[in-house]
């Protein structure tokens, strides 16, 4: 075969070669990669976002997928622990080479990927965590509906104004993520001139809380804050209601977590009434944003067979908006980069299942919308009775608002 032809077959070839590449890289999906709890005490919390955003991946590719490639999810179970996070993004990264990244659910498992993240110049999309981006990474972007400390107990402290509140009481996890809650809402209580008749700061593994009960009870303040974690909130709900906290109290509650999960407030049931704590989501009707009750009846099917939260109020609608979230930016951008797709989160508001979403200049929620929910009428061992309007009656926002605050809580128990 003389020269001339060599050439001719050979540049025919890389011609070839060169109009089946991108077709074959068009086949390949769009890889979204995150690690998140299945095992650990978020476990919980994690399978149930973990099949929030399946049920995204599922419906997106139905859709045809992002820039005409279906959307393949990766993810490792982070343990619940902080020490494996950083490994887990390194191989989503370096060796599973994902296109974009979604955080671990909660601030602890988070913080440690943040370093990291920057110094790549990657965008990633927070889960739920709070006061984790330290190093300013500019392509962070929380889907938890907050953005300062004040913002979780503002509205705790508001109705705590309108019911005549004078003293304040203080019961907090000696926990960072609790004790920088706590702070916003000292400031807060300072901001409207309360004065805290008893402070206590408990450590993770207390079991009994009963003489911090009884001592409560004996400084009588107006407002009891607790900030909990679930297994704390059980213990403390359960102690008030043995012991009590006396006729002075107005309102109890504030930053308990776990009384949003189904398994507690089942177990819970009536001794949650009276109770106002911040919650995401819960089913009134100033809440039926366009998608949120189709979602949630898909999820309630598909949680049962999964074994996890049979509601899914808390995170499942925000863990789907962060698979929504990405569409939107993808689509509009038509783009994996991520810097194309960090301008045009900051800069743009984005439709989602929980309502539109504007970012602030720290990638936090533009305008916080943490719930003030008061519990009432709640009876003993019936999940079903949650998924109804009533029950946890929103009192902050005002633009939610579905009623007005029953105090003292002692009233609001009955």
């Amino acid at each position: 075969m003389d020269q001339g032809r060599r050439r001719l077959l050979s540049a025919t070839a890389i011609a070839a070669s060169s109009a089946i590449l991108p077709e074959l890289r068009a086949e390949q999906p769009v890889r979204i990669g995150m690690g998140v709890a299945q095992t650990g005490a978020l476990a919980g919390g994690g399978k149930a976002a973990l099949l929030a955003l399946r049920m995204w991946v599922e419906d997106v590719n139905a859709r045809g997928g992002l820039l005409g490639r279906n959307v393949e999810l990766i993810a490792y179970d982070d343990q619940s622990s902080p020490s494996t996070t950083p490994g887990i993004y390194a191989k989503l990264v370096d060796l599973d080479k994902v296109d974009l990244l979604i955080a671990p659910y909660g601030s602890v498992p988070t913080a440690p990927i943040l370093p990291f993240v920057k110094q790549r110049n990657l965008l990633l999309m927070g889960n739920f965590s709070f006061g984790v981006n330290k190093v300013q990474h500019d392509m962070f972007f929380n889907n938890g509906p907050w953005n300062s400390a004040a913002s979780w107990s503002e509205g705790f402290f508001k109705l705590g104004q309108s019911a005549g509140v004078k003293t304040v009481a203080f019961l907090v996890a000696d926990q960072e993520f609790a004790q920088n809650l706590a702070a916003g809402a000292k400031q807060l209580s300072a901001k409207h001139g309360f004065k805290t008749v008893y402070e206590q700061n408990y450590p993770p593994a207390t079991v009994d809380f009963s003489a911090m009960i009884r001592a409560i009870r004996a400084a009588k303040p107006d407002m009891v804050y607790l900030m909990s974690y679930p297994n704390d909130s059980v213990a403390i709900v359960r102690a008030v209601n043995e012991i009590g906290v006396g006729d002075s109290v107005k309102i109890l509650g504030g930053g308990m977590v776990g009384l949003q999960f189904a398994s507690i407030m089942e177990s819970l049931g009536s001794m949650l009434n009276g109770i106002v704590n911040f919650n995401t989501y819960v089913p009134e009707r100033t809440m039926e944003f366009p998608g949120v009750k189709d979602f949630l009846a898909r999820y309630a099917k598909r949680a049962t067979e999964a074994k996890v939260d049979p509601l899914g109020f808390y995170l499942p609608p925000f863990n789907y908006a962060i698979g929504q979230i990405l569409e939107q930016a993808i689509k509009a951008t038509k783009s994996l980069d991520q810097r194309a797709l960090a301008d045009y989160l900051r800069k743009n508001e984005l439709k989602t299942l929980v309502g539109g979403i504007r970012f602030d200049k720290d990638g936090d929620w533009a305008n916080p919308r943490l719930l003030m929910i008061q519990f009432r009428g709640v009876t003993d061992k019936n999940i079903e009775q949650f998924r109804q309007a009533g029950k946890q009656v929103i009192l902050d926002p005002i633009q939610l608002k579905t009623g007005e605050l029953i105090q003292p809580f002692d009233k609001a128990r009955k």
